[in-house]
């Protein structure tokens, strides 16, 4: 199956509410550049989570919009910045299992996206995720693992 690990759009700095702070126009563009590598893909998403933080709602929604989405956006509180990789990967495998998702999409935030891909991934690589990154890993639903297949960013289509 394939599960994709992404950061939010680059966000606002200027805002003192973490879990407020928007999308920049930067990030906005970033979102729809991911967009397009996604619907290139061919991936058909069956499930997309997402920390209930606004820059990472407003990432999901860019994404859901311009791949013309019919499932819900799932808002799950374990993806926030401070969220704990293990917890959600015990969640992900419990899901998987029980709705028989093949293409399932995280946005998240830094660290989290980092420890989650050394988490989820054989090769427990952490890289710096940029902002709007995607991971994605060819994960085995009965190894409760995956090899890392590709990591891309925006800038990668400049």
């Amino acid at each position: 199956m394939n599960l994709l690990i992404m950061r939010h759009g680059e966000a606002c700095t200027q805002i003192h509410e973490d879990a407020q702070r928007p999308l920049t126009e930067l990030g906005k563009l970033e979102a729809k550049v991911m967009a397009k590598w996604l619907k290139s893909t061919n991936i058909e998403l069956d499930a997309i989570f997402v920390s209930p933080y606004l820059r990472a709602q407003q990432t999901a929604q860019t994404l859901y919009d311009q791949l013309k989405l019919s499932i819900p956006l799932q808002t799950l509180d374990l993806l926030t910045p401070a969220g704990k990789a293990g917890e959600v990967h015990d969640y992900l495998d419990g899901m998987i299992s029980l709705e028989r998702y093949e293409n399932v999409l995280l946005v998240s935030h830094m660290p989290l996206v980092s420890y989650l891909l050394a988490e989820l991934s054989i090769e427990k690589s952490a890289p710096i995720f940029a902002t709007a990154a995607i991971a994605q890993i060819d994960y085995n639903k009965q190894l409760m693992a995956g090899h890392l297949i590709n990591h891309v960013c925006p800038d990668d289509f400049v």
